[in-house]
């Protein structure tokens, strides 16, 4: 395995969430804080029709309400907090007495909307680029593609310049999904996310609509040669989700181009010693 010496870019998986609840604007803000190349988000489509950040299929592991999102409204989701964040307990009890305000589990709770997020990195003085999963399987298929697409017309941004210079990236595990946002925004790049590979991934090559290959970082610990095939296909890698000291050399000695984390500064930090970025938990 060849030494590569270009720094993986550091994306924000949904956002700065090991030290922010997911999904939020707080934890996009800290992202963007520590410095982060890049900003992870999943979408989903609510009853109605919007397009909201959030993982599961049900928010009940995120908010303090319960159902499904295609299932809810715009309006009954932003009625429950996102905000919930459960720390482990502290070492002591003056630890507990000291945590700041800034770390309440309630705070910055609201439901965030795609279109919010898209706001914050546009007001955002450094920017970054924006990796946009849509999740499948859903009750809405390929409306989730389509309303995505329209929403990133509206805003200038379905159609850049080269691909290497498009702050919006769209991923997903479905390889239809994909498909389809190639066929509707084809300047746009995209990534086939995957948990295990087929016989054509495993060479290193991806399908004709896809230009990154995004592997998890248990297939790259397992075959850490693959970073080398996809380059030698034209495609850099993505990778998810790297938090682990090893993890990380592992993904800057092979050549990773992006790669997604849940602690920006930390990784940073490891990746490159000499950086000025600072860790920053409240």
């Amino acid at each position: 395995m060849p030494h590569n010496s270009r720094l993986p870019e550091i994306v924000a998986h949904r956002g700065a969430s090991q030290y922010r609840a997911e999904h939020t604007l707080a934890a996009y803000a800290l992202a963007l804080e520590q410095g982060a190349d890049g900003l992870e988000c999943d979408v989903r489509l609510t009853r109605d029709g919007h397009l909201v950040c959030v993982h599961d299929r049900t928010v009940n592991r995120t908010s303090t309400g319960s159902g499904v999102v295609s299932e809810l409204t715009l309006s009954q989701l932003k009625e429950f907090n996102f905000g919930q964040w459960r720390h482990d307990l502290p070492d002591t009890a003056d630890d507990l007495v000291r945590k700041s305000v800034d770390e309440d589990d309630t705070a910055d709770g609201d439901l965030l909307t795609f279109e919010a997020l898209l706001g914050l990195v546009a007001d955002s003085p450094r920017g970054a680029r924006l990796f946009i999963e849509t999740k499948h399987p859903v009750r809405y298929a390929g409306l989730v593609e389509e309303k995505l697409v329209i929403l990133l017309r509206r805003h200038g941004l379905a159609a850049p310049e080269s691909k290497r210079e498009s702050p919006i990236v769209v991923m997903s595990f479905s390889p239809w999904a994909v498909r389809r946002i190639r066929e509707q925004a084809p300047k746009l790049p995209t990534v086939l996310l995957m948990r295990k590979l087929g016989v054509l991934q495993r060479a290193g090559a991806l399908p004709r609509w896809a230009d990154i290959a995004g592997p998890s970082i248990h297939l790259l610990r397992d075959d850490p040669d693959y970073v080398a095939r996809c380059t030698e296909h034209g495609h850099d890698t993505y990778c998810w989700t790297v938090d682990l000291p090893a993890d990380v050399e592992l993904c800057r000695r092979v050549g990773v181009r992006y790669l997604a984390t849940n602690a920006p500064a930390s990784t940073r930090g490891l990746l490159d010693p000499g950086s000025s970025a600072t860790v920053t938990q409240s």
